[in-house]
């Protein structure tokens, strides 16, 4: 089968569109004629982290697509159903952190860029019908993310002030439509004018520049909630923007991993620093639920055909996308 592979250089010189064995499900596993995968952050580490001397690694977490064949002990499963992926593999019930093997979909094992993929029974849910291909193939690693750092850690409430800053990623807009749809008012953040406006169109309480003074923009208003996934660049100027006894949530470092806090301020402020990262299936199934009960869908900054993986890696390797990009598969 066709499928997007790493191997044999180090980085995006090891991208190539080439050929891969196709593998059978097992017992408890199905096989999902993938239509639409959709491109991650954590994409791009992958490709740091898979050597050119391990073995050509099929890349991607995202995906959604027909169910095209079911091995042995698969019940309530058909061929024929339509159906996503929920990329997280061994993290079954909510808990603190996910347990010992708990992996993604995409490393180390294969992903989703690729004509099809073979995973257990369990990471397979049906397709909600508000959906087109296009959104189920490119939701589920993003807004379980999303669902978990505000649901679950950051214990959202309505009217919670919530800021996000870096308004763009795929992640990041989701945390916007989650916010407003628990009925939060929420800030975001951008160096770019377009994303924010565009930000305000999904419903954005405010939206401010990233290089100017936050404090002053926000006339001193303090937040209840800061969801940091931006890293080293905001989180010092994050963390001043929380109100006493205020929560922040963190889960990326595109921008660097040190930071450097007050410690005194910090003790004195009454602060909770919490980290995140994905979630588990009781959490994704949570998530869909919520997504259906609001009609949310994906933000989608553009769909490629797969062979184009070039045009999108280098897009959000620089930062230019508003929401999820995509490859179209079938």
């Amino acid at each position: 089968m066709k499928a997007v592979l790493h191997t044999e250089k180090e980085g995006f010189e090891g991208l190539t569109y080439g050929e891969i064995e196709e593998r059978r499900p097992g017992s408890n596993e199905v096989r999902v004629k993938l239509k639409v995968a959709g491109l991650n952050h954590r994409d791009l580490f992958v490709l740091a982290r898979h050597k050119p001397t391990d073995p050509p690694l099929v890349i991607g977490s995202d995906g959604a697509g027909v169910i095209e064949e079911v091995g042995s002990d698969v019940a309530g499963i058909q061929i024929g159903d339509e159906v996503m992926i929920n990329p997280g593999l061994g993290w079954k019930e909510q808990s603190d952190a996910p347990p010992k093997g708990f992996e993604i979909v995409g490393l180390p094992d294969h992903g989703t860029f690729a004509e099809s993929i073979v995973l257990p029974v369990d990471n397979i849910v049906p397709k909600p019908s508000h959906l087109d291909w296009e959104e189920a193939g490119v939701l589920s690693l993003a807004a379980l993310t999303a669902y978990r750092a505000l649901f679950t850690r950051g214990k959202i409430k309505p009217d919670m002030k919530v800021l996000i800053p870096g308004i763009g990623s795929g992640v990041a807009t989701f945390l916007l439509q989650f916010a407003k749809a628990m009925g939060a008012n929420v800030t975001v953040t951008s160096r770019s004018e377009e994303k924010r406006a565009k930000a305000l169109e999904m419903g954005a309480d405010r939206a401010i520049d990233s290089n100017e003074d936050w404090n002053a923009a926000l006339e001193g208003d303090k937040m209840d909630l800061v969801i940091e996934c931006v890293g080293a660049a905001t989180f010092s100027k994050s963390l001043k923007q929380l109100r006493t006894g205020g929560t922040i949530v963190t889960f990326g470092t595109s921008t660097g991993d040190e930071v450097t806090i007050n410690l005194r301020e910090f003790f004195y402020g009454q602060l909770n620093l919490l980290g995140t990262t994905m979630g588990s299936a009781e959490e994704y199934i949570e998530m869909i639920q919520f997504i259906e009960k609001h009609q949310i869908k994906p933000v989608i900054d553009h769909i490629y055909p797969i062979n184009q993986f070039d045009q999108a890696f280098n897009r959000m390797q620089n930062a230019q996308q508003l929401g999820k990009i995509g490859f179209l598969i079938d």
